[in-house]
């Protein structure tokens, strides 16, 4: 047995061998975390199909109408949109670069493109 304990210490200070457990604490943490982006991916596709059934059945307004509400209202250049689904329904965030420089959130109602707020990002 001292033989087989004096190999295996040896194997262990060895290049490649020293490095595996630190191989190891980082798979066993990747793996840790996966569960918790599996489950996001499965929310973001679920909320990505719901929107596509919704916009099919008339039940929120294209991209392209919000657009025109939104830049009605703050006239500017459209830097970043989002769909988000609520506890009520579908709302989109509009982000413009308004003509003075500021930007500004626009959030809307997606069913009718009522505005609901609108503030300084």
């Amino acid at each position: 047995m001292a033989g087989v304990s004096r190999i295996s210490g040896g194997m262990a200070q060895s290049g490649p061998m020293k490095r595996l457990p630190l191989l190891l604490a980082a798979a066993a943490a990747t793996l840790a975390l996966a569960p918790a982006s599996f489950a996001h991916d499965d929310k973001d596709r679920a909320d990505q199909r719901a929107a596509s059934a919704a916009l099919a059945r008339h039940e929120i307004l294209p991209i392209t109408r919000i657009l025109g509400v939104a830049t009605a209202k703050v006239p500017g250049d459209v830097i970043k949109v989002k769909l988000e689904r609520e506890r009520w329904g579908f709302q989109y965030e509009v982000k413009v670069l308004a003509r003075d420089g500021q930007v500004r959130e626009i959030k809307l109602d997606a069913r009718n493109g009522r505005i609901l707020s609108i503030e300084d990002d």
